[in-house]
């Protein structure tokens, strides 16, 4: 078979593929990019984008609520049309990965539908050709995992949620981070019962301790059945149709039924049978590919970015190092990525956003470290009647007295906290914080009117 030649052949039509493709293409490079399934990847096609417009649906349900006590007198809260909803969303997927295709068509990228193997150092095999290139960037991605329990393989995941046929009246969610949050709070909100179990003590790992207790008494407050300490050891099907669930916990085990279970369990790079391997590619210990600070592999002329190299596992992470690698190709600006202050925001009900050290790394960073954190009630609440409070906290470096975290939990959280990611990677004092007149009134104002450390 002739071997067709390029300059680079990019794996994967991710956000981090598609950007490095395009960079690389409008710098004069013959560039190919190769894609199994859908261009767009996880963000476009079965994560972020699809996942806040279903948020966006399911909000209409505290809104609702809300109203009455803003002098609305509405009656009960209309039946959702979980069909419409899932037509609607997919017709606008589709509508952003007809753009994707045409914005790599624009710049010259030749886009080959079909899973890409390498058959070695220097050469792709998609869709039947072989194609050769001394550039090549790895970009497939992640994939959802299952757990090894008897019955996994009757749940479902995370990708399979936009193409339901209905929405499950009973439904399990399993896991306590990002994904499981998220779509807890949309199933219950448009209708679901919703159980939400997770073996940990607490939701969202990696967050400030005083954001995951925050957040898991409000999810307690807004209605949501929490399970902590509690992990499903198997799944059955019961006579009558139904999931039947073993669920460990503090005091023994128990049998519940339930239409669906999500397993929102993690996330594994999307590395297995492509000829990482073989091509020399080192991989970690979940099948991660190992790359250095520019996101170059093990093997010569091979480079990884996004999901699949399992850094931190954003879309604009992989986005900046995709276009950090294409500008390294060709000799472009160089492009720093800061891993550290990487702004995170969680769409669960209510919201959460954080930038910088949590309170324990910076103890952990830091000799000493002043605390400046308020809760309250937020002034909506106190009209509609809703049992919520908002949680803000600012995390200083005391000898310098840099702001060196950021962290909230309420409404609107991501909004605000993308600014406050600005003034976190520019080094701002807690002075800059204080002289910063507040927009009133509004919750944000609060980071700028912390006057008073905790701790």
């Amino acid at each position: 078979m002739d071997r067709e030649p390029f300059d680079l052949v990019v794996m994967g039509a991710g956000s981090g593929g598609v950007r490095a493709a395009r960079v690389a293409a409008q710098r004069g490079m013959k560039v190919a990019i190769a894609e199994h399934s859908r261009v767009g990847g996880t963000c476009v096609i079965r994560g972020c984008v699809p996942k806040k417009l279903l948020m966006y649906a399911s909000q209409f349900h505290d809104q609702w609520q809300d109203a009455r006590g803003f002098g609305w007198p509405l009656g009960d809260l209309p039946q959702h049309d979980w069909p419409a909803l899932v037509a609607a969303v997919g017709a606008e997927v589709s509508r952003l990965e007809a753009i994707y295709r045409q914005l790599l068509g624009a710049t010259g990228v030749e886009l080959i539908d079909g899973a890409a193997r390498l058959l070695g150092p220097g050469v792709v095999q998609v869709a039947g050709r072989e194609l050769a290139a001394p550039r090549i960037i790895v970009a497939t991605g992640a994939r959802p995992q299952r757990p090894a329990w008897p019955g996994a393989e009757l749940a479902i995941t995370s990708d399979d949620c936009f193409s339901l046929p209905q929405r499950p009246p009973r439904l399990l969610v399993v896991g306590g981070g990002y994904i499981a949050l998220e779509f807890a709070g949309i199933f219950r909100r448009l209708g679901s019962r919703v159980v939400m179990a997770h073996r940990g003590a607490l939701p969202l790992r990696s967050f400030d301790e005083d954001v995951r207790q925050h957040l898991a008494n409000e999810l307690a407050a807004g209605g949501l059945d929490t399970r902590w300490g509690t992990q499903p050891l198997s799944i059955e099907r019961a006579d009558s149709g139904a999931l039947r669930v073993a669920l460990a916990h503090g005091s023994g085990t128990s049998h519940e039924d339930f239409d669906a279970v999500l397993l929102a369990t993690g996330r594994q790079p999307a590395t297995a049978g492509i000829g990482l391997a073989e091509a020399g590619v080192r991989l970690g210990a979940v099948g991660e590919v190992i790359v250095d600070e520019h996101s170059r592999t093990s093997a010569d002329g091979i480079w990884a970015v996004g999901d699949c190299t399992n850094r931190m596992n954003l879309t604009p992470v992989a986005i900046r190092e995709g276009h950090a690698v294409a500008n390294g190709m060709t000799d472009g600006p160089a492009l720093s990525i800061n891993y550290r202050n990487v702004p995170l925001a969680v769409f669960s009900q209510p919201p959460v956003a954080a930038v910088g050290h949590t309170e324990a790394s910076a103890r952990a960073a830091f000799a000493e470290v002043d605390i400046y954190r308020t809760a309250f009630r937020p002034m909506r609440a106190t009209i509609s009647g809703r049992a919520e409070r908002a949680l803000m906290k600012l995390v200083v470096r005391r000898d310098t007295q840099q702001v060196v975290g950021a962290h909230m939990v309420g409404n609107d959280a991501p909004e605000i906290l993308q600014g406050l990611a600005i003034a976190v990677n520019a080094g701002l004092t807690k002075a800059q914080f204080d002289a910063t007149v507040g927009i009133h009134p509004t919750a944000a104002e609060e980071f700028v009117t912390l006057r008073q450390p905790v701790g």
